[in-house]
């Protein structure tokens, strides 16, 4: 048994490595820039789906999980967008894909990939307090936030009807993170595989990448 899981383990982590590394690269020739940008929301639903079946004794508390986290990501999105509230004064434009009430449908399952990612991240952690594995984590997808913010405006993920990215928007994010990482560690979820981890590395690395 142990071997199919070690492949399955290996799989996963190995076409979240490859696609980034293409991405990353596709997004740094221009002439194939538009092509990859167009791929952004096809790549988040391959990655929603491999980091899904790559989770270990999948029961039904997970699944709520799943629910809870995309479904609460989509509308405090639309709250976002339109009241403004939350995270401030911003707009999508159209590299996530198709919208439904100016927020694109794979915003949901963005927010789920980064929010596990970092929680198995934590859970494989040696921080025994949860308390502070949970402000750990948070603190770790506000600075994934910060780093994603210039190069989100740049590709047109969305852009801000203001003058500079507000404060509330990292407030706000470290918040949720520290709520629904709060829910991941209440559901004690057996201990996973390394596939999170590398799916958030990969995220700074991609992320950082677009810097240069």
């Amino acid at each position: 048994m142990e071997r199919p899981k070690r492949l399955r383990r290996n799989i996963a982590a190995g076409i979240i490595v490859a696609f980034h590394v293409i991405g990353s690269i596709g997004l740094h020739v221009k002439g194939a820039q538009a092509l990859f940008l167009q791929l952004v929301p096809y790549h988040l639903l391959l990655m929603f789906i491999v980091v899904v079946c790559a989770h270990r004794r999948t029961k039904e508390n997970f699944i709520q999980f799943i629910a809870l986290v995309v479904i609460s990501g989509y509308f405090a999105e639309w709250i976002g967008v339109h009241t403004g509230w939350l995270f401030g004064d911003y707009a999508y434009g159209g590299t996530l894909g198709p919208k439904l009430e100016g927020v694109p449908l794979i915003i949901g399952a963005n927010w789920f990939l980064l929010i596990y990612s970092v929680a198995v991240f934590m859970q494989r952690s040696k921080i025994k307090n949860r308390y502070a594995r949970i402000v750990a984590g948070a603190m770790v997808l506000t600075l994934l936030d910060v780093l994603i913010e210039p190069n989100a405006i740049r590709f047109n993920y969305w852009h801000w009807l203001e003058p500079d990215i507000p404060d509330s928007n990292y407030i706000c994010w470290f918040l949720f993170s520290v709520l629904f990482l709060f829910v991941f560690d209440r559901m004690r979820f057996a201990r996973q595989s390394i596939v999170g981890e590398v799916f958030i590395l990969m995220q700074f690395l991609f992320f950082a990448s677009l810097q240069v």
